[in-house]
């Protein structure tokens, strides 16, 4: 009986998840805002921008849209894994919707991570000038140390799972 309820109780307790996920939608909609005020800003001084002044807000839209789909992602994957599923039926459904397992999901993370990064260090190269070249070395061995970690991760995932994957075929 108290290992029952013991369990029920550890059942339960994955609903305190559900209060985190509806927050990253607060985080998406704060993303939203920067993400429209950075769209303002270029359409109300495209003609006196330079170049480079433009790709450089470009990219950080580009940022932003990346950032918020990792926050989607993590929002739909993680409470369908780990709290409930989500009936989504009809022309609003998501065609990966309880198709990504938390190892495919840390999988997605990890490329948006070094997506993002990507997109910092082309920021940090188009300011090359202004910035120290010491710096510089640092900004491309967390951009690497990104990398290498999800290259890591991808080839673990492989070989944790490649029995389980032929199983399945």
């Amino acid at each position: 009986m108290l290992e029952k309820f013991f369990e029920q109780t550890l059942f339960a307790a994955r609903w305190i998840l559900a209060p985190i996920y509806l927050g990253l939608s607060a985080a998406l909609l704060a993303l939203a805002a920067k993400f429209f005020q950075e769209a303002f800003h270029v359409v109300t001084h495209v003609l006196t921008m330079g170049e480079s002044d433009l790709v450089l807000t470009v990219l950080a839209m580009v940022d932003l849209s990346l950032v918020g789909s990792l926050i989607v992602m993590v929002m739909f994957s993680g409470y369908e894994n780990f709290v409930s599923r989500i009936d989504a039926t009809g022309a609003d459904s998501l065609g990966w919707l309880g198709k990504l397992d938390a190892g495919a999901l840390k999988l997605k993370v990890a490329t948006s991570i070094v997506a993002i990064s990507s997109i910092h260090l082309l920021r940090i190269f188009m300011e090359a000038g202004d910035i120290p070249n010491d710096k510089i070395l640092w900004y491309v061995v967390v951009h690497m140390t990104f990398v290498v970690s999800a290259v890591l991760m991808g080839v673990m995932d492989r070989i944790a799972f490649a029995a389980h994957r032929d199983e399945k075929h």
